[in-house]
């Protein structure tokens, strides 16, 4: 009766069966992965979000499938005031990141195709891919000093002659949990890459808002900034006329820390046939749902603006914590944090190797095992109450990861 899409049935895993046991008995759960800014104990402005979404215009149905010209303009003008500019009419407005991976795969590939995703990285991928009839294959990231684009082997297995060549290669910018952003020779790497194999890019840039300052000013000091995957705002190469139809996603649930507002966003980058082509076939696409609010949409401008004190309580919390973190972390520690240069995440390493050249890495670094996934946004909260905790056994810890 059922699709076979998705494997099932799907049990609970080992951790979220402890939790449940254990909700049931302690006063107090330390979930290390909760990433929901509005439970974090941050102080939210209700009555200026209430404001913002009183506009009289939201009781009018305006189906638009790019999305509001206002709201696009008003996202254009805000990633301007960041230094990423693009132009209103190459975004699309999606209800979630999650939504713009569902259109841009029923865009770009058919079912039983693949798409090419990091290891280690979101392994909400799988989901995401299975649900559009879509297989999913790993790239791997490399490590030496910092994690990066492993980009000789995925340009083999892009050229691979065993299996079918891949629709899309996704990028998580900075990545998830690795914590490592792009680079720009990186990038121009990459659309070389995929441009002459007519691969296109996606590139989830939800937590491009959340950077390292130290390691994003020590990029640029080298000459290779960190950048997003579009290249707008960076001279006469920012509209490429060839290279690999790329597209940057964003959304107002993690850069502004408003993830009930359900509002996200494309931009559409490449050779400009390309782009304008993509563009046309996901309008159609996304007339087809017309699942972005009007009410969301009349508030974007405003809701952007309380967005960037929202997201600078985030940034301030994510310091903290992770300076707790690293203090947590001495030199006498059998963990050590790993270089990132942003995200929510603080990548540790359990134990190290000697690698090629006598350089220290993660044990199995290839291998997403090799990082224990904290989750910095709560961490420096119950770090002290933790402590008490390190010795325990892991089947008595009351932390849950949920798949």
């Amino acid at each position: 009766m059922f699709s076979r899409r998705l494997t099932w049935p799907c049990p609970p895993n080992r951790l979220s069966r402890l939790v449940d046991e254990k909700s049931t008995r302690a006063r107090r759960l330390f979930d290390l992965t909760g990433s929901n800014p509005t439970r974090a104990g941050l102080s939210y402005p209700a009555e200026a979000i209430a404001a913002a979404l009183a506009d009289a215009g939201a009781a009018l149905y305006e189906p638009s499938a790019r999305g509001l010209g206002t709201a696009r303009a008003a996202v254009a003008e805000d990633a301007a005031r960041r230094g990423r500019p693009v132009a209103p009419d190459r975004l699309l407005l999606t209800a979630s990141t999650s939504e713009a991976y569902a259109l841009l795969f029923k865009l770009l590939a058919d079912p039983g195709e693949t798409v090419l995703v990091p290891r280690p990285s979101y392994p909400l991928f799988d989901y995401l891919a299975a649900l559009e009839g879509l297989r999913v294959s790993t790239y791997p990231l490399a490590f030496d000093d910092r994690f990066s684009i492993d980009l000789d082997a995925l340009e083999s297995l892009l050229d691979a002659r065993d299996t079918a060549p891949p629709r899309a290669v996704v990028l998580v910018n900075p990545n998830n949990p690795t914590g490592t952003a792009l680079r720009r020779g990186e990038r121009a790497r990459l659309r070389e890459i995929c441009g002459a194999r007519g691969v296109a890019l996606i590139s989830d840039e939800v937590f491009l808002d959340y950077l390292d300052q130290h390691e994003a000013d020590a990029a640029a000091r080298c000459g290779d900034p960190i950048v997003s995957a579009a290249s707008g705002g960076e001279g006469p190469a920012a509209a490429p006329a060839d290279g690999a139809l790329t597209f940057a996603l964003g959304g107002l649930s993690k850069s502004c820390g408003l993830p009930q507002m359900k509002l996200g966003w494309i931009v559409a980058d490449g050779p400009g046939v390309l782009v304008s082509e993509a563009l046309e076939r996901l309008e159609f696409i996304a007339d087809t749902y017309l699942s972005v609010g009007t009410p969301v949409m009349r508030a974007a401008g405003r809701l952007l603006e309380i967005g960037a004190e929202i997201r600078s309580a985030i940034g301030r919390r994510l310091a903290e914590n992770l300076e707790a973190l690293r203090r947590r972390l001495n030199p006498g520690s059998a963990c050590r944090l790993l270089r990132r240069d942003g995200g929510s995440m603080g990548p540790v390493a359990a134990g190290s190797h000697r690698g090629e050249g006598g350089s220290e890495g993660p044990a199995h670094s290839r291998d997403a095992r090799a990082l224990l996934r904290g989750e910095v946004s709560r961490l420096g909260r119950v770090v002290g109450e933790v402590e008490q905790l390190r010795a325990a056994p892991v089947d008595e810890l009351p932390v849950v990861h949920r798949p």
